[in-house]
């Protein structure tokens, strides 16, 4: 095979490479997570809205912000059951599994889903609740519970699809607290946790993020070797 030959399947493997570039997986993303629960489960809404036991799908829809958007949805994905506000929480140690926390219950009472955290993440999804049953949940737990107007609650059931439709952007800037079992207002920071603030002596020496993807580059080595074919090609051949 000559050379010009080699330079001419280079380039050709290169646009092979530039043409199908690595596909990434929907759940890096939005956090897509199947869970299966044994008991109804109480979730923010409309009064005290309960899911019944079942398998369910939770979804993130934004995350652009320090206010996060879930969905829950039926387990075919075709169906949303809440479109829900929640502020990341951190945690110390992460889990190579999915962890749902909930509240203490009062007797006969569904618990009340807490937050969500997603397989190997330090941080979850702290869920907010229409304040009056904010209040009523603090009261049973004795702890207080992240809280957002009441008369939101009605875009927890509105059915969604993207993060720029009106209900989503009503509960992104929706004035937030935390309500103590009296209705008393206290500090987010009581509630949520924030990550831990390293030193500049402790901080680990951070690498620059990847911006540009090494297939371009394939394409410019077939060009070269395209090149460099075509000169070797022209070159004069010598008797060995």
């Amino acid at each position: 095979m000559n050379r010009f030959r080699v330079g001419a399947m280079i380039f050709c493997l290169a646009l092979v490479a530039l043409a199908f570039p690595p596909r990434t997986k929907a759940d890096e993303w939005n956090k897509k997570t199947t869970v299966k629960f044994s008991a109804p489960v109480e979730i923010p809404g409309v009064g005290a809205q309960v899911l019944p036991a079942g398998t369910y799908v939770f979804k993130l829809l934004d995350s652009l912000s320090d206010r996060h958007i879930v969905q829950i949805f039926n387990r075919r994905g075709d169906h949303v059951y809440a479109t829900i506000l929640a502020i990341p929480n951190y945690r110390l140690k992460s889990t190579n599994k999915t962890v749902m926390t909930f509240r203490e219950r009062a007797a006969g009472e569904p618990e009340a889903i807490r937050a969500w955290f997603y397989p190997g993440r330090n941080w979850g999804e702290e869920f907010v609740y229409p304040k009056k049953r904010a209040i009523e949940l603090a009261k049973i737990t004795n702890l207080p519970v992240l809280a957002m107007p009441t008369e939101l609650a009605t875009n927890l059931t509105l059915p969604v699809a993207k993060a720029d439709e009106p209900p989503v952007i009503a509960l992104k800037a929706a004035p937030l607290e935390a309500v103590k079992p009296t209705g008393e207002v206290v500090a987010i920071t009581e509630v949520v946790e924030a990550p831990p603030v390293q030193t500049a002596a402790a901080e680990p020496e951070k690498s620059l993020p990847k911006t540009a993807s090494p297939l371009p580059l394939l394409g410019l080595i077939g060009l070269l070797s395209l090149g460099a074919g075509f000169a070797l090609w022209g070159f004069p051949k010598r008797p060995v």
